[in-house]
């Protein structure tokens, strides 16, 4: 029986081991941690890690202080740390502007907080008060970084814009840049990203965009009629979207010279209350929650513009409640990158998530501790 066993086993060549389970997403490999010491130790490997897929694993979030949550267990150590240790040696206090899939894009200032007790966290117990200490307040730096491999970029300074007059410089373009600056990356190249910065004003539709590749500042100028007077942009698929009047939205590729708009959905086409947006499954998502009632819309068809209704839910039904609370207000923050799963919040007590195809709820929290957050899937190869 030993050598009928033995005839039985084969071998595979550590390298086409590796292989075939760089391929295995990371989460999945990880349930095999407690099989064996060799199983951890190859669950551990830097190497397989960086190749392995990777997904959601939680949410960075404001609690006091920057904090993460664990999207996979919901408890344990974070896998990324929220503090940015990192950043210590060069700033005082920075915080998160903006989640772009594994890269953040932080304000970061060399003085700390005067508020601030230690490293980034604000003491219990008493109410988070913004930058309002004086002139040190606008004395910050723009970053990127990547928590996972810890590497970060200095932006360089946005250059001027040539200007009518003196009174636009002080009321269009000094808010732009100080206020809006936009974080793009490409899931397959992490490596690369952009940062765009648009500057809205009358006669001034120009946006400046950083490139992790040339590392400089080029600008484009808006070559449609369309009021682009609204300084909500995201990228997608290498694609610069901008939200203009609550009515459409306006596309432009990174050289600046394919220009196009497209209509919003009606249901979203409201001045007083717009959408929200995100991207999942290399869809560009839009969702507004009017009176306790969510609706999610999907652009499945970029040439035509043509949105599909994903769903339609109630937001009292969702979170088990008979009526609404008073000051209670229900909204959608975020999107799964990688299936149909939407995260919701009471912005009080509690957050869940809910399946758009099998209609499942989940609480993710209770508490109160984590209302909101940015979501974020680690990346573990390193810039070159």
């Amino acid at each position: 029986k030993k050598r009928k066993h033995e005839q039985a086993q084969v071998f595979i060549p550590e390298g086409v081991l590796m292989e075939i389970l760089s391929r295995v997403p990371y989460r999945s490999l990880c349930r095999f941690k407690c099989v064996s010491r060799p199983w951890l130790a190859l669950c551990s490997d830097h190497g397989v890690r960086k190749r392995s897929p990777q997904t959601l694993s939680g949410f960075f979030h404001f609690n006091r202080g920057w904090r993460f949550h664990n999207y996979l267990s919901g408890k344990g150590p974070p896998m990324v740390d929220p503090g940015l240790p990192f950043l210590r040696g060069t700033y005082g206090h920075f915080e998160v502007e903006q989640c772009s899939t594994s890269l953040l894009l932080c304000r970061c200032w060399k003085a700390p907080h005067p508020k601030l007790l230690g490293w980034n966290s604000f003491p219990k117990g008493r109410a988070v008060e913004r930058f309002r200490w004086g002139a040190e307040a606008d004395q910050f730096d723009y970053v990127v970084c990547n928590p996972a491999t810890q590497q970060w970029a200095l932006l360089p300074p946005v250059p001027p814009v040539e200007l009518h007059n003196q009174k636009q410089a002080d009321d269009d373009l000094f808010r732009a840049i100080t206020g809006h600056y936009f974080l793009g990356s490409d899931p397959a190249v992490p490596s690369r990203f952009v940062v765009f910065v648009p500057v809205f004003g009358i006669g001034l539709p120009v946006t400046w965009i950083y490139s992790s590749e040339t590392r400089g500042w080029t600008s484009i100028r808006c070559q449609l009629d369309a009021y682009v007077n609204n300084p909500r942009c995201f990228f997608l698929n290498g694609t610069i979207l901008y939200f203009c009047n609550f009515l459409s939205i306006v596309t432009v590729n990174m050289e600046g010279n394919v220009w196009r708009e497209m209509k919003l959905p009606p249901a979203m086409t409201n001045i007083y209350l717009g959408p929200s947006f995100g991207q999942s499954q290399g869809c560009l998502y839009a969702w507004r929650t009017d009176d306790c009632q969510l609706s999610v819309w999907a652009l499945e068809n970029y040439d035509t513009g043509q949105w599909t209704l994903r769903c339609t839910v109630g937001c009292l039904e969702l979170f088990g409640r008979d009526c609404r609370k008073e000051n209670e207000v229900y909204w959608m923050f975020a999107i799964h990158p990688d299936c149909d799963l939407i995260f919701l919040t009471d912005g009080k007590e509690k957050t869940l998530s809910y399946d758009m195809n099998n209609k499942k709820v989940h609480v993710i929290c209770a508490s109160g501790d984590f209302p909101v957050g940015l979501p974020y899937t680690p990346c573990f190869e390193e810039w070159t």
